[in-house]
Formats: structure tokens, C-alpha cells, sequence
């Protein structure tokens, strides 16, 4: 199931089934043919329409697409999205995560940075137990501690922030 926005304007729920998408719980025919230089035909409610990706972010997972000449800014977000949109761990378009959660239930083992440190998207910030599980909880992006609101042996809740960073 993919979420997608168009323009900022039209939402739309769409996964694909047997030859069909669904969209909004719809089931729409789709007949698309390849056609070279990555540019695409489909069919929709019996209407033809040409479609090429003009430019894309993988970072923000948008898109530029030009369907029948008109420019479209398209935003997808998949299931992993959501889930970590979730954990308080989602990927800004161009902006920091505010603040990380706990994705689960678990014990702070250790806390890898201190209130006030700049940090990397991908960097360790600190270690979660669940499950009999350890878990590295990573920046997901580029910022600085503002406050951490755990110490090491606290016992955490699903969704419980745990570190905050500067807007």
C-alpha cells in the first residue's frame, strides 16, 4: 500500500492487485506500456496519456512527472514510511526530525551522546533492549542534541520521546 500525494493538493491510497490498482479503494483497469527514454503510455477511463519522470529526490521520495505536458509533484510514501513516521523517526522534506521515540517498549542499555552534541544522520544515539533484542536507535538526520529525557536503566513506553533536538 502506498500513500501519494499530488501537489500538495489530492491524497490517494493505491496498491497494486491482479492487473488493477486499487486507488481509494477503487479498482481502476491499468493497461501501461514502456515506451523508450523512460517515458510511459497508460490508459485511464478510456483516455490516453503519456507520462516521464522530469526529476526525482530519493531523499524526500518525490518526484516530478509530466503527464500529457502538465507538471505534477508527487510525494510517495510506502509501508516502512509509515512505520517509521510512527516511531517518531520519519524523514523530513528538508527538515530535521524534532524529536526520536521508542518504536517499542524496551530498557535503555546505553545512550551514545550528550544534551548539546551535533550529530550525523546515521549515527548511533543510543541502545534499546527489547525482545531480549538490542536495538541501535540512529539519527535520522543532521542536528543537535537539545535535550535527552532517558538515562541509562530507565524502562521506556512505545512512542516515549527520548531525545529532542533543536528546531
Amino acid at each position: 500500500m502506498y500513500k501519494i500525494k499530488v501537489n500538495d493538493t489530492y491524497d490517494f491510497d493505491l496498491s497494486a492487485a491482479n492487473d488493477s490498482l486499487q486507488l481509494n479503494g477503487e479498482a481502476i483497469p491499468v493497461d501501461v506500456r514502456e515506451l523508450k527514454d523512460g517515458h510511459i503510455h497508460f490508459l485511464y477511463r478510456n483516455k490516453s496519456y503519456n507520462a516521464e519522470v522530469v526529476s526525482e529526490n530519493h531523499d524526500d521520495k518525490t518526484s516530478v512527472i509530466k503527464i500529457n505536458g502538465k507538471l505534477y509533484e508527487v510525494a510517495i510514501e510506502d509501508q516502512f514510511d509509515s512505520l517509521l513516521k510512527a516511531m517518531g523517526m520519519g524523514a523530513g522534506s528538508g527538515k530535521g526530525a524534532a524529536e526520536v521515540k521508542a518504536p517499542m517498549p524496551g530498557l535503555v542499555l546505553s545512550i551514545n551522546v550528550t544534551e548539546g552534541q551535533e550529530v550525523q544522520k546515521g549515527d548511533n544515539l543510543l541502545v534499546l533492549e527489547a525482545m531480549k533484542m538490542e536495538n541501535m536507535l540512529k539519527s535520522s538526520t543532521d542536528g543537535t542534541v537539545k535535550k535527552i529525557h532517558i538515562v541509562k536503566g530507565d524502562k521506556v513506553e512505545k512512542n516515549q520521546v527520548l531525545i529532542e533536538f533543536v528546531s
